[in-house]
């Protein structure tokens, strides 16, 4: 096991941008990190095991819902505290990150924003300690860009509704004690169900024989004739806008979050390059390798800016879900590049678990798919700057 040394690049002082309870909050993570993921995750990613030890971690540092007020027994933090969270958990592991992002932006934030009074306080504070892991249910076996034409649908049966369909590609399904699921009424309109474990012909199969967010548990959503308590409906927003209003936070997360599965590519193929000798001196000192280094830390740089400047928009109110898919869209492409190139600096040892940076590699193959795939991402954009919608 080879000791963690990552620290942290910040070309253009961004730190000199950030308050000091930003710098504590990421420090605490980036410190918990160290600790407590770098030491097992590679056992546990070559298991294809999520290591449910560290859950109490996560809520002690905060990852699960940051910005979630302190009466619900979040912490009462501001976005770019949220962000620098993720980012410092998606240096250690995506499939970690995309955990507490669930929890988060997927799980806590529909409840916050769309549940009513009891629902919060009946869900929300087991949510932020971790007694409680939820799960999001949208992504279906046909309807996966397009959740609008899903099919998972109730009924209304007087005292109860009446569940049924399937959801997949679900993470923390597998163990989730509640699902945030999103399903169609008896008129087409889509509303969010609060399904939760135990209740009869609610089953959550886990998906096996994954090659990327392999220390992530991922499995689907089964509902057969699951009654389900009409409390249990999210009474404040309802059609495909409530379930996108989620993925924006999450989708905002995950743009910070690359960026420190990328910190730890470029910090990894740093430190290598100055130590691995090739004729007679460190590789560092080769033209091709600085190449790759120097576009590594100017990408990192321009991600960086992109998302602090989201952070302080979502902090005003005035990010636009097009300007959270930028950033969704570049910081995962720039991760993966830059992982890509950080491999080819490390040689055959890039591809070996003693290093990161195959792990992150696959991982980001998934984080570059969900929630909105880079291709969509880009549609989006394009409608937002032509106003004409080119996704069929």
């Amino acid at each position: 096991m080879r000791p963690d040394l990552f620290q942290a690049p910040d070309y253009y002082l961004l730190d000199e941008l950030l308050s000091d309870e930003h710098k504590m909050v990421r420090d605490a993570a980036r410190e918990w990190v160290k600790r407590e993921v770098s030491p097992i995750i590679e056992d546990y990613a070559q298991k294809a095991e999520f290591p449910k030890q560290i859950i109490n971690g996560l809520a002690e540092i905060g990852a699960f819902g940051p910005y979630i007020p302190e009466e619900y027994g979040g912490a009462g933090l501001d976005q770019i505290s949220y962000g620098l969270i993720m980012q410092e958990i998606e240096r250690g592991d995506s499939g970690v990150r995309s955990t507490a992002s669930v929890q988060s932006s997927l799980v806590m934030y529909p409840i916050w924003k769309y549940g009513n009074e009891e629902q919060r306080m009946k869900y929300l504070p087991k949510l932020a300690s971790g007694e409680f892991i939820g799960c999001f249910g949208l992504t279906e076996p046909d309807h996966g860009s397009n959740p609008g034409g899903m099919v998972t649908n109730f009924k209304d049966k007087g005292d109860h509704y009446l569940l049924n369909g399937a959801k997949m590609w679900i993470s923390n399904a597998p163990f989730a004690d509640i699902a945030v699921v999103w399903a169609k009424d008896e008129t087409g309109r889509i509303h969010g169900l609060i399904v939760e474990r135990g209740m009869e012909g609610f089953t959550t199969p886990e998906t096996h024989n994954k090659w990327s967010l392999r220390a992530s548990a991922t499995g689907e959503l089964i509902f057969d004739n699951v009654k389900v308590p009409k409390e249990n409906l999210l009474p404040n927003k309802s059609g495909l806008g409530a379930p996108l209003g989620c993925l924006d936070s999450a989708r905002y997360g995950i743009a910070w979050g690359a960026i420190g599965a990328a910190m730890d590519c470029y910090d990894t193929a740093l430190r290598y390059a100055k130590e691995r000798i090739q004729f007679d001196k460190p590789i560092a000192g080769t033209q091709l390798q600085q190449k790759k280094l120097a576009e590594m830390i100017t990408e990192i740089t321009k991600a960086q800016l992109l998302t602090w400047r989201l952070g302080v928009l979502r902090n005003e109110g005035k990010a636009t879900s097009a300007q959270i898919s930028m950033a969704k869209r570049n910081n995962v492409d720039m991760a993966i590049n830059i992982a890509r190139e950080a491999r080819q600096i490390l040689g055959g040892m890039g591809i070996t678990g003693e290093y990161s940076i195959m792990r992150h590699m696959m991982n980001l193959e998934s984080v570059i798919t969900y929630e909105g795939t880079h291709d969509i991402h880009l549609l989006i954009t394009g409608l937002d700057i032509t106003g004409i919608p080119a996704f069929k």
